[in-house]
């Protein structure tokens, strides 16, 4: 885990509030192939999506689903990194083959060494392919969230986005936090003494 590697520079390991590991890439995107890095995205929130691998069954409907809310989080200055450890070659194939992959105007991003996956720790040795995970990447590059599930589970896109919009308002909002279920213009929470036992 976290070695050096040609075309990918990763840290050594992901964890909450420490920046999220580094990395440099092959990605299919917009009908072309080009290299993408982590670092390209600072000024902005970033989203990567791991998911097992490329003509499956669930993964279409996930990638579907964020396609779908794409211009929305574009609006909400998220950038949407997909990562599976199938080639570039794969990517283009499957966006060539099949309808709903087509709708995909974000990068895809190609891990087949399973570098990248093994730094946010979702790779399966096993199979050489990815579990299910998200993590959320804060406009400074640090890493605030991170869900890893069974890939019999699909995600969804609009609670991923519930968490962006909860993840910006205490960016933005020193000292406040979101209790549960929070959305934009609920009240929010002041951690301090005169909570407790109240809530």
């Amino acid at each position: 885990m976290g070695h050096e590697h040609e075309g990918c520079c990763c840290n050594p390991t992901a964890e909450i509030n420490q920046p999220a590991p580094g990395f440099t890439a092959e990605a299919y995107h917009k009908n072309d192939i080009k290299n993408v890095s982590l670092e390209d995205y600072k000024g902005k929130w970033v989203v990567l999506f791991f998911y097992p691998a490329d003509f499956t069954f669930i993964c279409p409907t996930e990638l579907g689903d964020m396609a779908d809310h794409y211009e929305e989080l574009k609006k909400m200055n998220v950038e949407v990194l997909s990562v599976s450890t199938d080639t570039v070659f794969v990517h283009k194939a499957w966006h060539d083959t099949s309808e709903t992959i087509k709708k995909i105007n974000f990068p895809m991003v190609a891990d087949p060494t399973g570098e990248i996956s093994k730094a946010y720790h979702t790779y399966i040795y096993e199979e050489g392919l990815s579990l299910r995970g998200t993590f959320i990447i804060n406009p400074d590059g640090i890493l605030k969230t991170m869900e890893i599930q069974d890939n019999s589970i699909g995600r969804s896109a609009a609670e991923l986005i519930r968490k962006i919009q909860a993840a910006e308002f205490v960016h933005t909002h020193g000292g406040e936090v979101c209790p549960a279920n929070w959305k934009p213009g609920e009240k929010t929470l002041k951690p301090g003494l005169d909570l407790v036992g109240k809530i």
